[in-house]
């Protein structure tokens, strides 16, 4: 569906070069570039959990920089892009703001949409939290907040991106906390939805620093089946959404919390792959994401909601401009209007992470 003029700013992408910067799939791009094994029988060949996770693992073989995010986002009207971390392995007790210096120096702007602001990557655990935060801020004067890599999953075969469970409430991470609201920075929490609780009790510990709740809490399994036992039969997937309804209503009590429309059409989420090049039928994507977009905007408000493409990460299951289509037309769908969608797809983005995009 048409957004009416809206000029969209894109709130959760990724930009990558496996071959020439340290990511933790960087041998295994290096590995199929030198034998260039099809992309299918690599796939077979890898973990179960990071098939799942990943759906296809063809964007991760590859660059994926401002070009390649253009040609995706084709004649949608995206203005801006907000880059999250992803994956950088760099050594070092600072490195991963080598990471926030190559996003800053990449050719967005021009053809491209421009680069409205970079989430970094930094654990508020580590002894050297402070000292990172501001190596982050003095590579780039868009750093706007960091993501820190804390979701588990209680089923083994669920990618976690966290050694144990457990991780936002620590007391070396509670100790660090507070570190970003010195700096005016926000923290981007991506957990899987069973940890919701934990989110809610750190947003209330710290309510003067702004988070921002990603992905909507990744309900693994919502769809269907993943990992060994998640999402195995309809029973057990109406039991997820309704925990994942209540926790999300108690943490939207918390006024520090926003959230994001973003990352509804994961893979991991159990969305059926569809055959590549191809995307999933927007009213198949309507049908399935509806019931979150409709409860994140019963207890959020769309004035605390943004929505994000999640690129390349959502792209075997959609197109970004689906994916415009399917979360716009849920929200319609849901009586929202011309003043919600500006809101999530635009002015809340703006108002969070301090973009001086143009006006719409």
């Amino acid at each position: 569906m048409s957004l009416s003029g809206i000029r969209i700013i894109d709130a959760h992408i990724h930009q990558w070069d496996p071959f020439t910067t340290p990511r933790v799939f960087s041998t295994t791009a290096r590995l199929l570039r030198l034998l260039p094994l099809p992309i299918d029988l690599a796939k077979r060949l890898a973990p179960r959990r990071d098939r799942e996770f990943t759906g296809d693992p063809t964007a991760f073989s590859r660059p994926y920089l401002p070009a390649d995010y253009r040609a995706d986002a084709g004649a949608e009207p995206i203005d801006a892009v907000v880059h999250v971390e992803v994956a950088w392995t760099g050594k070092g007790e600072l490195a991963a703001a080598d990471e926030t210096a190559w996003v800053a120096g990449l050719p967005f702007g021009g053809d491209n949409p421009e680069l409205g602001a970079i989430l970094g990557c930094a654990d508020p655990a580590a002894p050297d939290f402070a000292a990172l935060l501001d190596a982050h801020l003095a590579a780039a004067p868009l750093v706007r907040g960091i993501r820190a890599h804390v979701a588990h999953h209680p089923d083994p075969d669920v990618r976690p991106y966290a050694p144990q469970a457990g991780a936002l409430t620590t007391k070396e991470f509670l100790n660090g906390f507070g570190e970003l609201a010195a700096r005016g920075l926000s923290f981007e929490a991506w957990v899987y939805s069973h940890a919701l609780p934990d989110v809610t009790a750190l947003a209330s510990r710290f309510p003067e620093v702004p988070i921002v709740l990603n992905h909507l809490a990744t309900p693994a399994g919502l769809f269907g089946p993943v990992g060994k036992h998640t999402g195995i039969n309809p029973g057990v997937r109406r039991a997820l959404f309704l925990r994942w309804r209540d926790d999300l209503s108690a943490l939207a009590e918390q006024p520090n919390v926003v959230a994001k429309v973003s990352g509804l059409m994961m893979p991991i989420l159990g969305h059926p792959v569809p055959p590549r090049g191809t995307s999933t039928p927007v009213p198949v994507l309507v049908d399935r994401i509806h019931p979150l977009i409709e409860h994140a905007l019963d207890t959020f408000g769309a004035d605390r909601l943004i929505w994000g493409s999640n690129f390349p990460v959502d792209k075997p299951i959609t197109t970004i401009a689906d994916s415009i289509d399917a979360v716009a037309s849920a929200v319609t769908g849901h009586g929202g209007g011309q003043p919600e969608l500006e809101h999530i797809f635009r002015n809340t983005a703006r108002r969070v992470y301090r973009i001086d995009a143009p006006a719409a």
